[in-house]
């Protein structure tokens, strides 16, 4: 069986990377980055190296000491024609990095990044979604409920959009989560994230969030048999290996980036809320919506940090400056777990 997916754009031509590049990318695999950041890392120092080097053939011939302001800043300007300003200050970063790397290997002089012009970062706050449209939301997904669709799994696809706006994980977070993430308490659970750059963290998790996994892993036992580990255990998360992945796709296997992102998406346009997301905020959109959640409720910015994964207070402190409120320390004054109380009837 296989999952709906977006179709995929063509392969660009293959760039080689010079040396240099090269002991750049095995310094930092030493810090175990995700598969994305490596992705990013390898996309953002082309963009710019081709235009340095004019060709792409001409890249892995590429010198650092041509790694100069004076060279660097038009290759920018170029990039900053096409590009948004997210991703030239992603680029920018990377490219800052790079050059960082080089000047501590004694192999560049000084890194000429800061002299290299970005745009600044946004100070509007990060867009979140009321309440209505994560009703229309979840009431999209339900709408499945039956479907013949071999894709179509409300049950998993529920169980994703809450523990997105419950616990605020991002997408790769989600990607990565395994059965035994998930802790049971006496009051409810934790959940177990690998966060970005190896940081992880413990979110504390109500018990309808659980109930609600485990309702979705109820419906994959019953389709796929064959993957049960054993057959005892009151909680449907005890029949799975705690290193099965928590989410999979119709195949059985850990979801991929673009069946989550496809899934998502077809949500957001079936309940007819798709223009009331940030472009390209999907998964991310449910995490902002997490925070400004808790934010309104009164949660401490200090909270909000660890609940985040955030390295600075001043990423969590945008959500409480939205809030306009005092803050104090809790973990499950999440407003949208209300919204599970419209839980369609477990399937028999």
């Amino acid at each position: 069986m296989m999952e709906d997916v977006a179709p995929s754009e063509p392969q660009a031509q293959a760039v080689v990377h010079p040396s240099w590049f090269v002991d750049f990318l095995a310094d930092r695999a030493v810090r175990k980055p995700s598969p994305h950041t490596i992705k990013a890392y390898r996309q953002d120092f082309e963009a710019i190296a081709v235009l340095l080097a004019h060709t792409p053939d001409a890249v892995a011939h590429l010198r650092v000491d041509e790694l100069t302001k004076d060279n660097l800043r038009p290759a920018f300007a170029t990039y900053a024609g096409t590009h948004s300003p997210a991703s030239i200050r992603r680029c920018w970063s990377t490219w800052n990095t790079l050059c960082a790397f080089l000047f501590t290997a004694e192999l560049l002089e000084a890194n000429p990044m800061p002299l290299i012009g970005r745009p600044k970062v946004p100070k509007s706050l990060p867009k979140s979604f009321p309440a209505h449209a994560v009703t229309e939301l979840v009431t999209a997904i339900d709408a499945d409920q039956g479907s013949t669709r071999p894709s179509d799994w409300p049950e998993r696809d529920r169980a994703i959009v809450f523990t997105s706006l419950l616990a605020g994980l991002r997408a790769e977070e989600l990607l990565n989560a395994n059965v035994g993430d998930i802790r049971r308490t006496d009051d409810g659970g934790v959940l177990h994230v690998r966060g970005k750059g190896n940081k992880d963290r413990r979110i504390p998790v109500a018990r309808d969030l659980i109930n609600l996994i485990d309702d979705y892993l109820q419906t994959r036992s019953i389709r796929f048999p064959q993957v049960r580990r054993r057959e005892f255990g009151n909680a449907a998360q005890q029949r799975f290996s705690p290193n099965a992945p928590l989410f999979v796709g119709a195949d059985g296997e850990r979801i991929t980036r673009g069946t989550l992102q496809y899934r998502l998406l077809r949500a957001f346009k079936k309940a007819g809320i798709n223009g009331e997301r940030a472009s390209g905020a999907l998964v991310h959109g449910l995490r902002h919506t997490f925070a400004t959640e808790l934010a309104n409720a009164n949660v401490s910015v200090y909270t909000l940090m660890k609940l985040l994964g955030h390295e600075s207070m001043v990423t969590s402190q945008r959500y409480v400056d939205g809030a306009g409120t005092e803050t104090r320390s809790a973990a499950e004054l999440n407003p949208l777990y209300a919204l599970l109380d419209s839980e369609p009837n477990n399937p028999t």
